[in-house]
């Protein structure tokens, strides 16, 4: 992915991020994006007959998209991506905004700032999505899709980013990240495949060497950075193997080529149906994680459509149908219920019900920009996060 362009534009953005529990929460304060002016639907009107989506796979099941087309006639195209970088080169080719091509894309936060200051992504309605003043207070207004109160998308499920583990060879349940970097764990541990994982050691690394002054994994200075890299870089020498994919980590685990590392809920529920020896923890460090959001491209062709669709998907018996079917979080609080009717216990297994604090040990991915919060320029951004990512791997 090519970012180096976005990296002027960026460098002028100035972070502050809101508290993620105040009611008045209105995301971050950044610079006003390219389209920023871009005056939203005031009211849906009938659907176009076609909606085109950039998702994740298994965002677009059968299972929900089919009652969708039936009802409102918007027939759906899904391209699946593998990763954020390949979602944002998808909406930003064909002359950005969406080249016209697509509607919506399933963006998680690792990505939305690109998409947003890339001018690919407009502001969205909230006000015409109902169930959106039943989403859990963090995610009506996260900062790494809302603006100054103004919203680039509308979110949909999330997930923290947890410490998976084989409960045969480590017998007593691991408290810290400190075990993914321990030295008597050689060959044993496994990490995720993406320069976001960054964030991962920097907030390990705000615990365990306070004197760092990180405050945020994805706002480092060049001094919090390098120390980042230095541990990550030592950390390879422990790492059996990268996973790039939820189904390769499970593979893994499964014969025997990962013990212990970072994982989603998703791994370890297929590991646990499966038979497989294995718990998760978030440390008491806390954890990273991730918050995906249905953002509209600039350029979207079909906008009925996919605020349409935008409703459909933030009802909570979709919600619930998404979040036990990828095994994922659902933002609508009246998600719980529903998830409880169709497996008994999953509400709290997702932490679906969680409070408001608990939100506070997750640090959700957003895009690492060149701007600190007190509006310094000292911060490193995602291209160089991308290079180092590269170079830690070898």
């Amino acid at each position: 992915m090519k970012f180096g362009a976005l990296a002027g534009v960026m460098a002028a953005v100035v972070v502050v991020t809101a508290c993620g529990q105040t009611p008045n929460n209105t995301g971050n304060k950044q610079a006003p994006p390219p389209t920023a002016n871009l005056k939203p639907l005031d009211k849906v009107g009938a659907g176009e007959g076609q909606l085109n989506l950039i998702a994740w796979e298994g965002y677009v099941d059968d299972s929900w998209k089919k009652a969708f087309e039936n009802t409102t006639g918007c027939k759906v195209h899904a391209q699946y991506a593998g990763s954020s970088d390949e979602m944002f080169s998808l909406m930003h080719g064909g002359g950005g905004g969406g080249g016209g091509q697509w509607d919506m894309v399933s963006s998680s936060g690792d990505a939305d700032l690109r998409l947003i200051y890339a001018g690919d992504v407009r502001p969205m309605n909230e006000k015409l999505i109902p169930d959106w003043t039943n989403f859990q207070t963090y995610f009506k207004n996260p900062p790494y899709n809302t603006i100054s109160g103004i919203h680039y998308g509308i979110s949909l499920q999330w997930g923290p980013n947890v410490l998976l583990y084989n409960t045969d060879k480590f017998k007593i349940a691991p408290t810290s990240w400190s075990a993914v970097y321990d030295a008597s764990n050689t060959g044993l541990v496994t990490a995720y495949d993406y320069p976001i994982t960054i964030a991962d050691a920097a907030l390990y690394l705000s615990k365990s060497q306070p004197s760092l002054g990180i405050k945020d994994p994805y706002e480092l200075t060049k001094k919090q950075f390098d120390a980042t890299v230095a541990l990550l870089t030592q950390q390879r020498k422990l790492i059996k193997k990268y996973w790039p994919s939820a189904s390769i980590e499970i593979d893994m685990f499964q014969h025997g080529d990962a013990f212990i590392g970072a994982a989603w809920p998703y791994q370890t529920i297929q590991l646990k149906l499966a038979g497989a020896h294995v718990a998760d923890t978030i440390p008491s460090e806390g954890a990273t994680g991730w918050g995906d959001t249905w953002m509209l491209a600039t350029k979207a062709p079909h906008p009925n459509c996919a605020y349409l669709w935008t409703q459909y998907v933030s009802t909570p018996k979709i919600q619930a149908e998404q979040a036990l079917f990828f095994g994922e979080t659902p933002v609508n609080t009246l998600a719980c219920a529903q998830m409880e009717a169709l497996q008994a216990g999953s509400c709290a297994q997702y932490h679906a019900n969680a409070p408001g604090t608990y939100f506070d040990t997750i640090k959700f991915w957003k895009t690492p920009i060149a701007t600190c919060a007190d509006g310094s320029q000292n911060c490193i951004p995602y291209d160089q996060w991308v290079s180092a990512w590269t170079a830690i791997k070898g």
